[in-house]
């Protein structure tokens, strides 16, 4: 993964998606139209922490977020998610 230049507000992280499942545990390939979107990924920047907040993530660590949480954006060809910090669920 290239190292981005830019900067991400306040209370948001920018997370590098894991790749969605291609096959089963029993060997069945899953066709693109059936495949779930991640629920978790890296974090690749994190914003500094709002006023009443403290930053619990920091970069390269894997965490898991809500199924609907975030806004997907496309830099250098590259597939990200940019969450809100409360939207981080599980962090490992």
């Amino acid at each position: 993964m290239a190292k981005l230049n830019g900067k991400v507000i306040a209370g948001k992280v920018l997370v590098k998606p894991s790749a969605a499942l291609e096959q089963t545990a029993g060997g069945i390939y899953i066709p693109d139209s059936a495949k779930d979107k991640p629920l978790q990924g890296e974090v690749v920047i994190v914003g500094a922490a709002l006023k009443d907040q403290t930053v619990e993530v920091k970069q390269g660590d894997v965490v898991t977020y809500g199924k609907y949480g975030g806004t997907e954006l496309e830099i250098d060809g590259e597939k990200y998610l940019l969450i809100s910090q409360t939207d981080i669920l599980y962090i490992f």
